[in-house]
C-alpha cells in the first residue's frame, strides 16, 4: 500500500523573521519552509488546522501538493520532514518540508504493522516488538504507507528478523536484514522475600553468633533483676 493520497494543502507565501512568524501564529497560521535538490528555500504558512491534521505519523511519508497563488509554490510536491511543537501547549510552531526530485529515489523510514497471533503465546510466551520501522530507498511515488508483518510463525523463544519480511522488488532495503524486529519469550517471575522475614532472619543470625552483644535494653533489665535478688 502506498502513501500517495493526492492531498492538497493551501499555503501562503510569508516573509522570514520572528516578528512575521509571531504574527502568523496569532492568526492560526503555522510558519513553514520547503527546500530540495531542485528547489531553493521557500517560506510560507499553512493553517494550524492542516498542520495538526497532517502532522500525524500516518502522513509521515505522504507526498503533498502545495496550492498557492504564488507560482513558485503552486503545484510543488513535498514530503513532511520535521515539525516543531511548543514545549508547553504542544501546538505546532514550525514545519520543514522537502521537495524531492520525483525522478530519483529518496530514503525514508516506513512503519511495520504486526498482524496475527504468535504461536509462542499459547506456550506462555510474551510477544515483544523490538523494531517498528525499517529504512528503505525508492521513488517518491512508490513510498509505502506501511509494511504488514504476520507474526504467527514465531514460536516460544524465537525471533523474527528483517530478512523474514517480504519487500516489493521496487524497494531497496537499507536496514540490515539481520536486525530483530520481534520476539516471543518467557518472562521469569522473581519473588522477593517479605521484608519482615528478612529482618527476622537477620536478628536470629545476630543472636546465634558467638559473643553477640545483648539486644538494646537487655543490660539494664539484667541489672534490675540482680538488685531485686539482693533486697
Amino acid at each position: 500500500m502506498t502513501s500517495m493520497q493526492n492531498i492538497t494543502i493551501d499555503v501562503k507565501p510569508r516573509n522570514a523573521g520572528k516578528h512575521f512568524n509571531r504574527s502568523a501564529r496569532m492568526a492560526a497560521q503555522i510558519p513553514a519552509v520547503v527546500y530540495g535538490p531542485k528547489t531553493k528555500p521557500l517560506n510560507f504558512t499553512l493553517t494550524e488546522q492542516d498542520a495538526v491534521k497532517y502532522g500525524k505519523r500516518a502522513f509521515e511519508n505522504t507526498i503533498f501538493t502545495l496550492k498557492s497563488e504564488d507560482k513558485t509554490l503552486d503545484g510543488l510536491k513535498v514530503l513532511r520532514k520535521a515539525m516543531d511543537h511548543h514545549p508547553l501547549s504542544r501546538r505546532p510552531v514550525h514545519i520543514d518540508f522537502f521537495a524531492p526530485d520525483m525522478t530519483k529515489v529518496v530514503r525514508v523510514n516506513v512503519e511495520l504493522r504486526f498482524t496475527g497471533k504468535a504461536m509462542g503465546l499459547a506456550d506462555g510466551g510474551v510477544f515483544s516488538a523490538v523494531r517498528r520501522d525499517v529504512e528503505i530507498e525508492c521513488l517518491p511515488t512508490e513510498i509505502p504507507e506501511f509494511f504488514e508483518v504476520d507474526v504467527s510463525p514465531i514460536g516460544l523463544n524465537q525471533s523474527m528478523h528483517v530478512s523474514d519480511v517480504n519487500f516489493p522488488s521496487n524497494i531497496k532495503l537499507i536496514t540490515s536484514p539481520t536486525e530483530t524486529i520481534a520476539t516471543v519469550s518467557v518472562v521469569e517471575e522473581i519473588v522477593a522475600a517479605p521484608a519482615a522475614d528478612a529482618a527476622a532472619a537477620t536478628a536470629e543470625g545476630a543472636a546465634a553468633a558467638p559473643g553477640a552483644a545483648p539486644a538494646a535494653g537487655a543490660a539494664p533489665a539484667a541489672d534490675a533483676a540482680k538488685k531485686e535478688e539482693k533486697k
